[in-house]
This record gives structure tokens, sequence and C-alpha cells, in this order.
């Protein structure tokens, strides 16, 4: 798997009013990646498409999984963190053709109310969701619920952008 690319994605980290962070369920069985129950949660994540701004990817992203567009940018991570799929994902997720993805991270502050998040209908119902419920989460607990092997990404994230999100 080491010939092949990884798939350019985004990550969001969107924070609330009171520095906590959205993340939502996977749905059951929806992603080869996410073939685990224990660990279900993650951040809004997507590909970059062909030629597209990375930051308005993640926009576009966060509108088509949570419904959300009132945000205003608070930082973004000035690297690329990459991932590689365990094995038995690796030829099955993508069909086949990324080794993982290397993603671009921003942090983004919610400015609306809660009542704007549908993750069941995300953006006006033009996208099948990717999550079945979503919640406000602390960013210290973020690596412990979300699939081991995204886990130092995760750490990663958190501790960038843990002091630039406070309450």
């Amino acid at each position: 798997m080491k010939d092949k690319p990884y798939r350019p994605c985004v990550g969001i980290m969107l924070v609330n009013r009171a520095g906590l962070v959205f993340v939502g369920k996977r749905r059951p069985g929806d992603k080869v990646e996410h073939d685990s129950a224990q660990f279900e949660w993650q951040m809004p994540q997507g590909g970059v498409d062909k030629d597209e701004d990375v930051y308005a990817a993640a926009l576009r992203e966060l509108r088509e999984e949570t419904n959300v567009s009132s945000v205003s940018l608070i930082a973004e991570l000035p690297e690329w963190l990459s991932y590689d799929l365990p094995v038995e994902f690796a030829s099955k997720a993508w069909k086949g053709r990324y080794r993982g993805q290397t993603q671009k991270w921003f942090a983004l502050r919610f400015e609306g109310d809660d009542s704007e998040i549908d993750v069941l209908e995300p953006d006006g119902g033009k996208h099948k969701p990717e999550f079945i419920v979503w919640k406000w989460e602390r960013i210290e607990r973020l690596a412990e619920i979300v699939i081991p092997f995204k886990r130092p990404i995760y750490e990663t994230v958190a501790i960038a952008f843990a002091p630039l999100i406070k309450p």
C-alpha cells in the first residue's frame, strides 16, 4: 500500500461558545474504515475536490455533513497530517485507490444556534447523511472516542487548538 497516494482531505474542529467540540456518530456500517461499534464518533471531515481551495472545502464539507454555515475561522493547522489505513481496510476504502488520508485541519467557531445543526438532512437534504446523531464533547475526550488509527491525528489537533478554543 505504500505505493498508493494519500487522499487529500480537510478536517473541521467545530467549537461552540462553551469551548466544546462537535462530534458526530457515524452511521453503522456506512464506511468500511469505520466498522467499529466502539469508536463511531468523529469530527467532520471530507475530501478536497480537484483545484478546490482547502478552506472552501472545509466550509463545504461542514455544510454537507452538519448543515452548519454560521462559523468564523479560529485557526488553520499549518501542516498537513496523514494517516495510513489499517491493511484490512485499505483495499476496500475508496475502492483501494489510497493508502490513507492527508488532512488539513481547521478550527471554526460555531456562531449559530444548535437548531442550525441537522445531521439527518444536511445541506437541505442534498447529501447522504454521514452521522446519525451528534453531541458537544470536551476536547480532552476526542482521542478516546475516535477509531484508534485516527487517534494520533486527533491528539495532535487537540493539542494545537486547545489553547485557542477557550469559552
